[in-house]
């Protein structure tokens, strides 16, 4: 139990680097619509991501057939990498700053978009 912990630990720890560096990386390069894309973008490819593991977890899988593992992946990187509570937060702060459309379409895209994404991934993970 003491190494499954561990491996969720490391991959929480490398999916948060990551979202730090994208997510910053995309917030720079797109800044329209007053949107938080960077976190956005995070959510709906982490949602992929988050898919395609899961269409290729299983006994069968060459890579994804053990507990350890989709912990590591799954529960860790996806975990530490996806934001939602950014999310939740920024959504809030659209709202407090009086930018209700703007807020509503932050919600309705990542939503959106992240359901699509998971169900992709899980689609093309079962292959």
């Amino acid at each position: 139990m003491g190494k499954t912990y561990a491996l969720i630990a490391l991959g929480s720890a490398l999916g948060g680097m990551l979202r730090f560096w994208l997510g910053g990386l995309m917030g720079q390069w797109l800044s329209f619509a007053g949107l938080p894309w960077g976190t956005i973008l995070v959510n709906i490819s982490g949602s992929f991501l988050i898919g395609l593991l899961a269409g290729q977890a299983g006994p069968e899988s060459p890579w994804l057939n053990h507990d350890e593992w989709r912990a590591l992946t799954m529960v860790g990187v996806c975990g530490g990498y996806t934001t939602f509570s950014s999310f939740s937060l920024q959504t809030l702060s659209l709202l407090e700053g009086g930018g209700i459309p703007a807020a509503l379409l932050n919600v309705m895209i990542s939503v959106i978009a992240c359901l699509a994404a998971t169900g992709l991934g899980l689609a093309l993970g079962r292959g």
